[in-house]
């Protein structure tokens, strides 16, 4: 009777190829684990898709490769041991039944490896530009933004819309972006607060245009300012301007308010002294249609010719203005304002702003620290100035309380340093320069013509309450102030309204 051949032993018995089996084995558990929590959560858990479809496949793909580099040192072992035995290279015969059959296997088990890779892949590409990835992978670095996100008019745009786009370039270059700010935040070399402008965001014209269009005429549109004093009534005023957005194409003659600045008729061209664009030192203004061109100098600027000539020039666009259109951080001011304004801090109790903005405004390590301090503060002031009110509106002092520290936790983040202060929004002038940057009389061309600071360019006053009384009722009326100061053009919003108190 004919001897049937010695059968050779796996090439993945070995402990190495043991160790990556185990770890590849693990890992696919933990898979299947986890893409089943995923898909039957109700609300999407960053850190569960991120171990989901990026961290575990990784260690799955790992023990695979620990398992083949198994295999290729025991074959390299076996050939110096018994070269006659393990021939050079691998002997693939499919007229042989074992070796048709560990092929087959070996096929079926590679397709749909594959098949899984490219679902992982995608699972993977779809879940990093998931706004819940961007706002809460790294919790602590991006909590501001994401917060602030969540409340804005563009809470339902993903950020990848904003921060990316489309097309295949910006997203290579988002992901390299990424992998750097992911070693910043493993190794913490992130800045507190985390900088503004973007430096390698996407032009407005192929993210913000793709909804906003630029060439739509608005026209003018009615604004409703309110404001709360800081007396002990709370006094609320009220201001009715009409903001003269406008806006238009060439081709039909309409083009005219805030929106000439839009590129459509006119290019805005600019220099920034500092890296936030605060500081505007130089502006030219071409006329596309005729070419014309009108460049325009801040005087006593201290850039020279030869400084402005070398720094980089930035064409005007949507976020030189509308710079916060969706991380905004509210000043105390106006945040109080819009509560009061909403009844969920009370307008009725004595001196109520006054003592909301103080609490807010103050400096605190930890928002831990902000929460407790606010309640505390506001407690006492009211029992030592007011004990009758802090027990005959107990409800409505804790309830006022309870928002201003909901409002704290919205608008500053002491753990990254971040806040209206540290970001100034430039849509326009009272809390932040805005506007005046460019619009101040103070930028001269050659031939002596201005960039004017006059109001009436951009709104006309059409109403002023304060207590429920009309100050003002008059179209294009002058902004009465509720103090005298005199020629109001000679100074900024800003000097007096820091956004922390007056």
């Amino acid at each position: 009777m004919e001897e049937s051949p010695k059968k050779v032993p796996s090439l993945a018995r070995n402990w190495i190829s043991f160790v990556g089996i185990t770890i590849a084995i693990i890992a696919a558990i933990n898979i299947g684990f986890l893409v089943f929590a995923d898909l039957g959560a109700e609300k999407a858990n960053p850190y569960v898709g991120i171990m989901a479809y990026i961290v575990v496949p990784g260690v799955l793909i790992f023990g695979l490769a620990v398992m083949i580099l198994g295999m290729i040192l025991e074959r390299r072992r076996r050939r110096r041991s018994a070269p006659d035995e393990i021939p050079r290279y691998p002997d693939i015969d499919l007229n042989n039944p074992g070796t048709r059959k560990a092929f087959v296997i070996t096929m079926v088990a590679l397709t749909i490896f594959v098949m899984v890779s490219i679902v992982g892949s995608y699972q993977a590409y779809h879940y990093t530009d998931s706004d819940a990835f961007c706002g809460t992978a790294c919790h602590s670095v991006m909590h501001p933004e994401y917060t602030a996100y969540q409340a804005s008019p563009h809470a339902r745009v993903g950020c990848v819309n904003c921060h990316i786009g489309s097309g295949a370039t910006w997203y290579v270059k988002s992901k390299m972006s990424g992998a750097y700010q992911l070693y910043a935040m493993v190794a913490k070399k992130y800045p507190k607060p985390i900088p503004t402008p973007v430096a390698n965001l996407r032009p407005a014209q192929e993210t913000c245009e793709r909804c906003h269009w630029p060439e739509k005429f608005w026209g003018a549109q009615l604004k409703v300012f309110n404001h709360f004093g800081y007396d002990e009534a709370n006094t609320p005023r009220e201001t009715r301007m009409l903001i003269k957005t406008g806006g238009g194409s060439p081709s039909t003659g309409l083009t005219a308010g805030i929106h000439w600045h839009m590129n459509i008729e006119n290019e805005t061209t600019y220099v920034a002294a500092d890296p936030q664009r605060q500081q505007i030192p130089w502006v030219r203004i071409r006329n596309r249609r005729t070419g014309e061109m009108t460049e325009y100098k801040l005087e006593n600027t201290e850039m020279t010719d030869a400084q402005i000539a070398a720094t980089p020039k930035r064409t005007m666009d949507c976020v030189d203005c509308h710079n916060r259109p969706t991380h905004i951080y509210e000043p105390p001011d106006r945040a109080v304002d819009k509560a009061m304004l909403a009844n969920h801090v009370s307008r009725t109790l004595p001196y109520m702003k006054q003592q909301a903005v103080a609490a807010l405004t103050k400096d605190y390590n930890t928002t831990a620290e902000a929460v407790a301090a606010i309640d505390k503060d506001i407690r006492a002031y009211y029992a030592a100035e007011y004990p009758d009110l802090v027990t005959s509106r107990k409800g409505e002092l804790d309830r006022s309380i309870h928002h201003l520290k909901e409002i704290f936790k919205t608008i500053r983040f002491p753990e990254m340093k971040t806040d209206w202060r540290t970001h100034p929004n430039n849509i326009g002038h009272f809390y932040s320069i805005g506007c005046f940057r460019c619009h101040d009389d103070q930028h001269v061309s050659e031939d002596g013509k201005k960039i004017t600071k006059e109001c009436s360019i951009c709104h006309d006053v059409l109403g002023q309450k304060e207590a429920g009384v009309m100050m003002v009722e008059a179209p294009d009326a002058d902004f009465q102030h509720p103090v005298d100061l005199g020629d109001m053009r000679a100074m900024n919003c800003a000097d007096c309204h820091t956004g922390s108190g007056m």
